[in-house]
């Protein structure tokens, strides 16, 4: 039986991976770094403390690795301000499945950013714990950050759903022990592998229904 919902946030709500790779690949430019399609591929699901050493290490940005992810989340925050990038949906699927069950938030943005995201969005409330990549050992495809939600939502992992939508995201919420509903990003879709360990996978949060989260839950 599911007694909790952890949803991703990057690619599920907010269609950010693009921005994510602008505002990355710019910052890698103007300090002289070398940024190309396998930077983005490399880094996609890592905590900021993994993809900031990253981008000084393997990407040349002469920063120091704190320094790099204050740059990026200062850049992100900004451009949130100005237009959120909320995918089609998001906020009624939340609602939706938040009327059913409680809701948990594993992401692996910076949680200023997820607080600003969740804030701005005006769903803030409907989350009974969040937690960022950055407050646990390992970013995805780890399953550190999924069982910190479960954690902080006193539900056992193997009783949670999760909501994904990345090969990395993916294979984390598996490797926690959740059931898996995969909503694959278009732009970065996860690959088969990935994929064939979704539980189910959906064209769009429109699907996402109680149902979906949980077969038995209707009828």
């Amino acid at each position: 039986m599911i007694e909790a919902v952890v949803f991703d946030l990057d690619g599920v709500l907010l269609q950010t991976e693009e921005l994510w790779d602008e505002v990355r690949a710019g910052l890698a430019r103007e300090r002289g770094g070398r940024y190309g399609p396998e930077a983005q591929r490399a880094m996609m699901g890592m905590s900021s403390l993994e993809w900031s050493r990253y981008m000084h290490d393997e990407v040349g940005v002469p920063d120091s690795p704190k320094q790099i992810s204050a740059e990026v989340v200062r850049r992100l925050a900004a451009r949130y301000r100005t237009e959120l990038p909320l995918i089609p949906g998001a906020v009624e699927a939340v609602r939706r499945i938040a009327e059913r069950w409680p809701l948990g938030l594993a992401s692996s943005s910076n949680r200023l950013l997820i607080e600003l995201a969740l804030e701005l969005a005006g769903i803030q409330h409907l989350f009974k714990a969040v937690v960022s990549s950055e407050e646990v050992p390992r970013g995805k495809p780890a399953p550190d950050v999924y069982l910190e939600a479960a954690r902080r939502l006193g539900v056992g992992a193997e009783r949670c759903a999760a909501v994904e939508d990345s090969h990395s995201g993916i294979r984390s919420a598996k490797a926690a022990g959740m059931r898996v509903v995969a909503i694959p990003n278009p732009s970065f879709p996860p690959g088969d592998e990935a994929l064939a360990e979704a539980d189910l996978v959906l064209r769009s949060l429109d699907e996402l229904t109680a149902e979906a989260i949980e077969p038995a839950a209707i009828g």
